[in-house]
């Protein structure tokens, strides 16, 4: 086990010696994230019983993708203007590039130049892309190729956003003027969503792909994940004896759990899960973004606990999240082509599916994204350490 463990460590772990190793709190997090992500994306007739169960929630995935984004970013950006830095903007912004753009630009290539790699009839202009723009006004039902793309332009809205609305608050004093921006953010995305409904997401006829297309995609409808996660960050960064005090793990993990069923309540009467009706639009997505923030909360606290744990396997899926996110539906797509359904059912579909995407994961994690990760490192690199396990964490 401990060879297995070395193993695991040194591929997946910190690049440079000195750096701090993954944390397992947010690992776990972002482990359970992509495999709900990929039951949602799962070929029906490879979806075993318990799979089937589970399917309506994968969705879900992306919120606590965009939880764990706010905390870790929220994080880095804070840390420096608790210790006097400032935010560094071409620093932070070439950090997120070297991060985020190698791997989903070779995937994008691949869509536009290799016959076969595909997940719908058709692909949104490159441009599109390019510019993170594909996200406004998708339609699935036109455009269904690479749709995933949809929570890659979120990000990319929030880096930009986030560096100088963090420099412009810190120049306030108190917690006052980020509450209220916190508040608006997710306040100001139910009352935008509340209203949406009512328009053409209302029309029973076409609200599954009018609802995503307006309420799901859209950047100003899915931004409370992000807010909390940034808000956790700044309790912990600031506040942290008021952390402790007020929000210790034997609280938060348990509302958290009582927030994610409330939240699956409130999803399991809608047959797809993902187009909901008008309390579940309001409610579902900060709903859950609040599970999510608050079981994090939690594992963040426990740590030293969890290093106790045999959780390497964890650390591999989750330093796999993003290449997994970005290859694992055209994967699917082509092997079911290729093979068919007549064997790709059940449990032995479900096992060769999963063989495929963490193949095709791992190959571009190994040719892409950890040599990135390097040139990032040996770039950016500075004598803060703070900031180099925050960078480390958020990779």
């Amino acid at each position: 086990m401990n060879a297995v463990s070395g193993a695991i460590a040194a591929l997946f772990g910190p690049s440079r010696p000195n750096a701090h190793r993954r944390a397992y709190g947010p690992d776990l997090l972002r482990a359970a994230a992509i495999l709900l992500v990929m039951a949602w994306h799962m070929p029906g007739p490879a979806r075993p019983e318990p799979l089937a169960a589970i399917r309506p929630f994968g969705w879900l995935g992306v919120d606590v993708f965009f939880v764990l984004s706010g905390y870790l970013i929220g994080a880095q950006l804070l840390k420096g203007i608790a210790a006097g830095n400032g935010v560094e903007f071409k620093r932070f912004w070439a950090s997120r590039a070297l991060r985020i753009l190698p791997a989903f630009l070779v995937v994008l290539a691949l869509y536009f130049a290799l016959p076969g790699f595909s997940d719908g009839k058709a692909i949104q202009p490159l441009w599109r892309f390019l510019t993170f723009t594909m996200n406004f006004g998708l339609d699935y039902r036109v455009t269904g190729a690479f749709t995933s793309a949809w929570s890659l332009c979120v990000e990319e809205h929030f880096y930009w956003l986030l560096p100088p609305l963090v420099l412009v608050l810190a120049r306030f004093k108190g917690a006052g003027p980020a509450l209220a921006v916190g508040a608006a953010v997710i306040l100001g995305g139910m009352a935008l969503r509340w209203g949406i409904w009512h328009g053409p997401a209302a029309d029973p006829a076409t609200r599954p792909a009018d609802f995503l297309r307006l309420v799901y995609y859209p950047t100003w409808t899915r931004l409370d994940g992000l807010a909390m996660g940034v808000l956790l960050a700044a309790a912990r960064v600031f506040r942290p004896a008021m952390v402790a005090r007020f929000a210790p793990p034997w609280l938060t993990g348990p509302l958290g759990l009582v927030a994610a069923a409330g939240t699956v309540a409130l999803c399991i009467r809608h047959a797809d899960g993902v187009s909901l009706d008008l309390t579940g639009a309001v409610v579902v997505y900060p709903l859950a973004c609040l599970a999510s923030t608050l079981l994090l909360c939690a594992l963040l606290d426990i740590e030293p606990a969890l290093k106790r744990l045999p959780l390497a396997p964890v650390t591999v899926v989750a330093a796999l999240a993003y290449s997994l996110y970005l290859v694992h539906k055209p994967v699917q797509h082509m092997l079911r082509e290729r093979v068919g359904d007549g064997v790709l059912h059940g449990w032995t579909g479900l096992g060769l599916y999963l063989a495929a995407d963490f193949a095709a994961a791992l190959l571009l994690w190994l040719l892409v994204e950890r040599p990135f990760l390097r040139l990032r490192d040996r770039v950016l690199r500075r004598p803060a350490p703070a900031v180099v396990e925050e960078l480390k964490r958020a990779a």
